[in-house]
């Protein structure tokens, strides 16, 4: 992941936010149309380009310009075709022509100097799959401070109603950079970070006013309400968009060169659960009256404390302020994932479900903020003399180290801090096999957050001595077999990292569709629910047979 997509999860930036807006405002009114009326399709993307004199402006292969268009209704979501909600010719119009002696411009599709034609046959809802072009500017030998011109994105189509984007240049503005966080080593779980929150003006020209945005995630809390702040919690859907966003304004003047810093340090609580969550703040350059159109876009609410206050700092290193300002807090809390395995009984012929736990001790969560949520996997061998006959949906067949047929299993992250999963493997046994054993084993990942390994092992045992049926982890599950195989895999039919055919279950705090934390709800070999019904489910299914087929071996009788 790039760090500017992983920047993406913190704060949104001013930019585009008004249009984000009307955008939203678009999709809640779509879904009462009139089957007579016209689809209603708001044009998207960055609403204001500041173009610096001095500082460079970014990557010059990055276009700072996303268009797309956004139509009404539920976005498609997993696998498989995405169905469309309109069929028909539209056409985009980008004029730039305003912006002649003022920047550069890069225009996508059809382009005839500034102006481009972009044309479409299809539309999805959502925005995701409604890309339009994207838009690159740059200073050109005319441009100079104060410049200013819009680019300007209408649409047209029969049957459709294009709301359209106005996109402001503004070369040599105010341009703002932030005091850069030092890493608090000694932060812990649980403590609160004061944060150096401020900013300098590097642009040519003052600014009327500034916002602050600053945000947490999952782990992060912000304790103080101030009254010209606004703020939004996100509790629920995934786990990787969770946590804060405040808004702040400021009325006063930024003057160019000058810096600024908050009259007092800005107090960032962690959680008992945080690891590795991020903190990140923004100042840009938007009056107090445009703030009200940033907070559109979300559910806020008015703090009810006194102002936030900014105070000019004299003689300001320029080396302590940066672009980006972000953390991740705290860095020092542990984790500890276990798994369990079976012992099971059964004669050949029988088809016994072996029940694999997984779940997350704490007391961290594992966010992978910067991954995105990548998931992370385990490997499950096959006792000798079975077969699989069925397997979790999260689960891919793969090759082991030592040419043995084995799987892997996925588990998404983020994870919360107490995460509890089965996966339930079928298995055939072809012929028994006294004390055949299979390892079910996570990767060494060497993460210094983990220091309890010594659980993430564990046994499936068939047929194996009275004393070695309650299954559990290596230390519990019966005595390691010296010549079992190394868990470490390698794919032979798939990487297993889109988790294989089937849909996985759904938990608590997490992801409907995916395992996101929290029990996972029972499905048709996906990943079952844990704790009392799940046993109460196996002790009444095949495991009671197996139970009285032992019990009559036992004793010399018989059953039907």
């Amino acid at each position: 992941m790039t760090q500017q997509a992983i920047r993406r999860l913190g704060p949104l930036r001013a930019l585009g936010l008004v249009a984000a807006a009307s955008l939203v405002a678009a999709g809640a009114a779509g879904t009462a149309r009139a089957a007579d009326e016209p689809l209603p399709v708001t044009i998207t993307g960055e609403d204001r380009v500041d173009l610096s004199l001095g500082s460079g402006n970014g990557d010059p292969t990055e276009p700072q310009i996303d268009l797309r268009l956004n139509v009404p209704g539920e976005e498609h979501e997993g696998d498989g075709d995405v169905p469309t909600v309109f069929t028909g010719d539209y056409t985009i119009r980008i004029d730039a022509t305003e912006l002649e002696g003022v920047a550069s411009v890069k225009l996508p599709c059809d382009a005839d100097g500034l102006v481009a034609t972009c044309t479409g046959w299809e539309l999805y809802a959502g925005q995701q799959y409604n890309r339009v072009g994207k838009i690159r500017l740059d200073l050109d030998d005319d441009s100079e401070a104060g410049d200013f011109g819009s680019i300007k994105v209408t649409g047209e189509g029969e049957g459709l109603d294009f709301t359209p984007l106005d996109i402001d240049v503004l070369v040599g503005g105010p341009e703002f950079l932030n005091h850069k966080l030092p890493l608090p080593g000694d932060l812990k779980a649980g403590d609160t970070y004061k944060a150096p929150v401020g900013l300098r003006n590097v642009g040519t020209m003052p600014a009327e006013g500034a916002v602050l945005r600053f945000h947490g995630s999952r782990g992060v809390a912000f304790p103080d309400s101030f009254g010209n702040c606004a703020y939004s919690e996100v509790t629920t859907g995934p786990l990787l968009y969770q946590g804060t966003d405040v808004i702040c304004t400021f009325p006063d003047t930024i003057e160019a060169g000058a810096a600024y810093a908050l009259a007092e340090p800005l107090k960032v609580g962690t959680a008992d659960f945080a690891l590795r969550d991020i903190f990140t703040y923004s100042f840009t350059a938007v009056p107090p009256g445009e703030a009200a159109g940033l907070r559109a876009a979300k559910d806020y609410r008015q703090g009810n404390g006194a102002d936030l206050e900014l105070k000019h700092v004299a003689d300001a290193d320029p080396a302590d302020y940066t672009r980006y300002a972000e953390l991740d807090l705290p860095t020092t809390n542990t984790y500890d994932l276990e798994l369990t395995g079976a012992s099971l009984d059964a004669e050949a012929g029988d088809t016994v479900t072996a029940e694999i736990g997984f779940r997350n001790n704490g007391p961290a969560w594992i966010s992978a903020l910067r991954s995105g949520g990548e998931s992370f996997s385990f490997t499950v061998e096959v006792p000798e003399g079975a077969t699989v006959t069925k397997a979790p949906q999260r689960c891919r067949e793969i090759t082991l180290a030592g040419g043995e047929k084995g799987y892997r299993c996925l588990v998404s992250t983020p994870l919360l801090e107490d995460a509890e999963f089965t996966y339930p493997f079928e298995l055939r046994v072809d012929r028994v096999v006294e004390n055949a054993k299979g390892e079910v084993a996570l990767p060494e990942s060497g993460d210094p957050a983990e220091p309890n390994l010594g659980n993430n092992s564990a046994w499936i045992v068939l047929n194996g001595p009275d004393e070695q049926t309650d299954g559990g982890t290596g230390q519990n599950g019966g005595a390691t077999p010296s010549a079992s195989p190394s868990p470490s895999a390698s794919p032979s039919s798939g990487s297993g990292q889109d988790g294989g055919s089937g849909s996985s279950g759904s938990g608590t705090n997490g992801t409907s569709g995916d395992i996101q934390g929290g029990l996972a709800s029972t499905g048709a070999g996906g990943v079952a629910l844990t704790g009392g019904a799940a046993l109460l489910a196996l002790g009444l299914g095949a495991g009671v047979t197996v139970l009285l087929r032992r019990r009559a071996r036992q004793t010399g009788g018989a059953i039907a």
